[in-house]
C-alpha cells in the first residue's frame, strides 16, 4: 500500500493519499484529518529502531489509517442514531472555483481530496449503506486498487473473505443505470435553479422524477426537515415555500464533490449546499447539507463570481 522506503523520509508526502482514503471511508474531511493525524502520531510514537524495521512506512500508515477508520465507522453508527435528522456526508467544493485572494489554509484537508466519481454525494450515500468491513474492503480494492492480501491485514480476515465483502458491497451499487454526462447534469441543475428562483412549481415538477426524494441535514443546528421529502410535487412545493420564506437567498451553480450542484448563500455566507442525482433527464435525489459544521470548507474563502 504505497512504498516510500525505510525511515521517515517521505512520510509527510503520504498525507494526501491518506486523506483521500480516509475521506472515502468516513465521508467527512474533518474526521478524515483526525484519523490521519492519529496515524501519524502512532508512527512518530514508535521507537526509531521499530521505524527502521518497517520496509514501507507508507503501507504501514495506510493500514493504520484504515484500521482507525474501521473503528470509527463502527462507533459512528451509534452516534448517528442520536443525530438530529438525517446524516449526510460532508460536501466538498471544487477548489478551482474559489477566489484564492484570501488564501486557503496550508494543508487544508479539503484541498487535498481528489474529486472524482468515488466522492460524488450519490456514491458516498451508497457507501453509508455498507457495513464498516464492506466499505473498507470495497474502497481499498475498487477505488484504490489495493490487493486483497493487503486488505486482509486491515480487516484481520482472510483475503478470500475480503473479496467476498467487496463483492457484497458492489451489489449495493446501482450499476444498471447509464451514466449521465457532466454537461447533461449541469443543464438539469441549471433548469432547477431557474425554476426555483422563479418559484415555478410546474417547471420544478417537470424536472423532478415523480418518485424523487429530498434529504436535508441540519444536524439539529439549523432548520431542516427531519425526514426525507418524497415525491416530485411535494419537493417542488417545499422548495417554493423555502424561496418564499427566504427571498434574500442567492443561488449559485457550483461543483459539489466534483458534480454539478447548487449553493445557497445569504449576504455572502453559504447556508446550504445541494447535490443532485440526475437520471433520464430529471432529478431523482436531492441532498441538501445545512449543518454549519459541515459547511466549513465553503466558508474559508469567498466564492468567485462568474458572470
Amino acid at each position: 500500500m504505497g512504498t516510500v522506503g525505510a525511515g521517515t523520509d517521505g512520510i509527510a508526502g503520504e498525507r494526501r493519499q491518506l486523506i483521500n482514503v480516509a475521506y472515502r471511508l468516513l465521508g467527512s474531511a474533518t474526521e478524515a484529518e483526525d484519523a490521519v493525524q492519529e496515524a501519524f502520531a502512532r508512527w512518530y510514537g514508535l521507537p526509531r529502531s521499530r521505524q527502521e524495521e518497517i520496509r514501507s512506512p507508507g503501507a504501514w500508515l495506510t493500514t493504520v489509517t484504515s484500521r482507525i477508520c474501521l473503528d470509527r465507522l463502527g462507533s459512528a453508527r451509534a452516534r448517528r442514531e442520536r443525530y438530529v435528522g438525517a446524516w449526510l456526508p460532508e460536501p466538498l467544493p471544487d477548489r478551482t472555483e474559489w477566489d484564492r485572494a484570501g488564501g486557503a489554509a496550508p494543508g487544508d484537508p479539503a484541498d487535498l481530496i481528489v474529486l472524482d466519481e468515488s466522492v460524488t454525494m450519490a456514491f458516498l450515500v451508497v457507501l453509508e449503506s455498507m457495513t464498516p468491513a464492506e466499505r473498507v474492503a470495497f474502497v481499498l480494492h475498487d477505488v484504490f486498487r489495493y490487493p486483497f492480501a493487503e486488505i486482509a491485514g486491515v480487516l484481520g480476515r482472510a483475503p478470500a473473505a475480503c473479496k467476498q465483502l467487496a463483492a457484497s458491497a458492489r451489489r449495493r451499487l446501482d450499476v444498471a443505470r447509464p451514466p449521465v454526462s457532466a454537461a447533461g447534469q449541469a443543464e438539469v441543475v441549471r433548469h432547477v435553479k431557474e425554476a426555483w428562483e422563479s418559484k415555478d412549481i410546474a417547471a420544478l415538477v417537470g424536472l423532478l422524477n415523480p418518485a424523487a426524494v429530498m434529504t436535508a441535514d441540519g444536524g439539529g443546528m439549523v432548520g431542516a426537515v427531519l425526514r426525507p421529502v418524497e415525491g416530485g410535487v411535494r419537493i417542488a412545493e417545499y422548495m417554493v415555500a423555502i424561496a418564499d420564506r427566504a427571498p434574500e437567498l442567492e443561488l449559485l451553480e457550483r461543483s459539489v464533490n466534483g458534480a454539478p450542484g447548487l449553493v445557497a448563500q445569504r449576504a455572502g455566507v453559504v447556508m446550504t449546499v445541494a447535490s443532485f442525482d440526475v437520471s433520464d433527464g430529471c432529478v431523482a435525489r436531492i441532498w441538501a447539507v445545512r449543518n454549519p459544521e459541515k459547511l466549513r470548507p465553503w466558508g474559508r474563502e469567498a466564492l468567485r463570481r462568474f458572470g
